[in-house]
């Protein structure tokens, strides 16, 4: 059922973040900082992406997620269903994203006699701060980046998930455990490499306003960027985030076909 899909998402994504979220804040103070608010933010975000993805395949190929190993759909449709999912998944991520990301590269200290409290003290005081300091499109700082970023870059995800898992299955049959974990994990990093120097701007914008450097737009901080660190910043960080998107999407794939399975 198409809700049972929302669910499964919403769920693989909370396990998913919970083993990728140490290699988000790597660079940081805490393994955890910032925990509880991404775990429930990405997970329900998660939830749209293979809901809307599973529906729009539900809707170009008139097939359920069950009755699509006897019937593949053709990787136009998958691509298709990928990007769907990764636009509408984008718009409802960017105010989590910015918070999170905020909230991540606070790097007052805290807890410490005689140091200044840091910026922010949550994630619903961030939020209001941003809203107060920048209005309400200050909540939507670098969402165009992020929907570049997630459009084609989610097509290309569920391609490489599909294409793999049919490379290493018999026709008709479900994917094995062990093919689905490397699936999903080669799917996270391909589209990690086609996606890190959006998520580079991305960053850079929504840093923007905290520091008070003003971009004009997409363009100009990928030009600024350019003019000031050479090409190699906008893969900066690729390393890291491939080291984490192996992990996270096997186990966010591998628990969302389990669920769906076993839910029939």
């Amino acid at each position: 059922m198409p809700a049972e899909e929302f669910v499964a998402g919403w769920i693989s994504g909370a396990l998913g973040l919970v083993l990728g979220h140490p290699f988000d804040t790597v660079k940081l103070l805490g393994f955890f900082k910032g925990m509880s608010f991404p775990i429930a933010s990405i997970a329900v975000v998660n939830s749209v992406l293979f809901g809307v993805y599973s529906n729009a395949l539900l809707a170009l190929t008139a097939t359920s997620h069950q009755e699509r190993r006897a019937q593949p759909p053709s990787y136009t449709h998958v691509f298709i269903a990928g990007c769907t999912g990764g636009f509408l998944q984008a718009y409802c991520l960017a105010p989590f994203d910015l918070i999170k990301v905020r909230l991540q590269n606070q790097t007052e200290p805290r807890a410490k006699p005689g140091s200044p409290p840091p910026r922010y003290r949550g994630p619903v005081h961030c939020a209001a701060s941003i809203f107060q300091a920048e209005g309400p499109r200050g909540l939507f700082r670098g969402a165009w980046a992020l929907t570049l970023r997630d459009t084609p870059t989610l097509g290309i995800y569920f391609v490489t998930y599909e294409w793999l898992c049919r490379q290493f299955t018999p026709d008709g049959q479900t994917p094995s455990s062990g093919t689905v974990l490397v699936a999903g994990g080669f799917a996270g990093i391909t589209s990690w490499v086609a996606a890190t120097p959006l998520d580079v701007i991305k960053s850079r914008m929504q840093m923007a306003g905290l520091k008070q450097r003003a971009y004009r737009g997409l363009l100009d901080c990928m030009v600024s960027s350019a003019r000031q660190e050479g090409l190699g910043v906008f893969f900066r960080g690729l390393t890291i985030n491939s080291a984490r998107a192996f992990p996270v999407n096997a186990v966010t794939f591998l628990s969302y076909e389990h669920l769906l399975l076993s839910w029939g």
